[in-house]
């Protein structure tokens, strides 16, 4: 027996091949046309080596400077919160002492951000006899031993350091006085 095809089903076996070579071919361009756009992306987000060339005064001290200036900006948030540090503190005008009452060391130490200028005291009074009171930047000094002669307008850090002799509370409260006087 011989089948027969009709005219329809003779035309839609030979569109087969042609169908699956334009399938191939639409889905190989599409393929490079990802691929080229994906190369103009990458190329396009990677920094020109002329441009950063050009930047004036771009070196390692900017860069520390921008840090510096973010952690800064961190440090002055922080000092409205009793339990976040680092803090950055402002003397007032009119007043020598900076009051932090209330504060919470969750950590073993807090440190105090401070801009005195070149001769002034710095000097700290704390209620706890469980924190030690520290300069650590530019220099070690123990304020136990008294008040600190600032050389230099620089950034002074102060470590409150916990020190007690029993396991630390979770949230140690105390109350800091800071004095900076001319």
């Amino acid at each position: 027996m011989k089948k027969r095809y009709s005219a329809v089903e003779r035309l839609s076996q030979s569109d087969r091949p042609k169908k699956s070579t334009l399938r191939s071919t639409s889905m190989y361009t599409g393929l490079c046309c990802s691929v080229l756009l994906s190369l103009l992306c990458v190329s396009a987000c990677s920094p020109d080596p002329a441009s950063e060339n050009s930047l004036p005064n771009a070196n390692a001290s900017d860069s520390e400077d921008i840090e510096e200036n973010i952690r800064n900006s961190y440090a002055l948030l922080a000092a409205k919160r009793p339990d976040i540090c680092p803090k950055l503190l402002q003397k007032n005008v009119d007043d020598d002492t900076i009051v932090r009452t209330a504060e919470v060391l969750i950590s073993d130490y807090c440190d105090y951000y401070l801009y005195p200028e070149a001769g002034q005291s710095i000097d700290i009074n704390i209620n706890s006899d469980q924190i030690e009171t520290l300069l650590i930047v530019p220099t070690m000094h123990n304020f136990a031993n008294g008040p600190y002669q600032v050389q230099s307008y620089d950034k002074h850090v102060i470590r409150l350091n916990y020190v007690g002799a029993t396991h630390k509370p979770t949230r140690l409260s105390y109350d800091v006085n800071i004095t900076i006087t001319s």
